[in-house]
C-alpha cells in the first residue's frame, strides 16, 4: 500500500518502517547533524527534519539549518535519492537555505550505510 508523499499516513509508514529496521548507524558526517526542511506542498506547507540520516516528522528546535523547497524536489531529493535534483534545484533558486548553509555540505559528502539504503528502498516502495 502506497501512501501520499509528506502525508500524516505516510510519516506513521515511515516512523514504522524506522523502528521495524532497528538501530540504524549513520555516516559519521551525518550522525550528530539536524536539518529542517519546509516543503511546500499544494496544501500548505509540511515540516520534517533530518536527524542523524534519518526523516522525521516536524522541525528541531536546536537545528542550525533549514531548507525551504517545493514537494516535487523534496521527493527526488529524499526519497528518491537523486543527488544532481538538490544541485540543480539549488541552483535555479527553488530551494532556499536559512541558517548555517555549511552542514548541508555534508549531505554531499556523506555515502550512506547498507542499512540505510535498504531502509530507503523499503520507504520508497511505499511512497505515492
Amino acid at each position: 500500500m502506497s501512501c501520499e508523499f509528506l502525508s500524516d499516513e505516510w510519516f506513521a509508514k515511515v516512523d514504522e518502517l524506522r523502528a521495524a529496521a532497528g538501530d540504524i548507524e549513520a555516516p559519521a558526517a551525518l550522525a550528530d547533524l539536524v536539518i529542517n526542511i519546509t516543503i511546500g506542498t499544494d496544501n500548505g506547507e509540511k515540516q520534517m527534519a533530518l536527524v542523524g540520516g534519518m526523516l522525521e516528522q516536524g522541525h528541531h528546535a536546536d537545528a542550525p539549518t533549514t531548507m525551504i523547497l517545493p514537494a516535487d524536489l523534496a521527493k527526488r531529493i529524499f526519497i528518491e535519492g537523486d543527488q544532481s535534483a538538490g544541485m540543480q534545484g539549488f541552483m535555479s533558486g527553488q530551494i532556499r537555505v536559512e541558517g548555517d548553509m555549511s552542514k548541508l555540505m555534508a549531505l554531499q559528502t556523506a555515502q550512506p550505510t547498507g542499512a540505510q539504503v535498504e531502509l530507503m528502498k523499503k520507504i520508497q516502495e511505499v511512497t505515492a
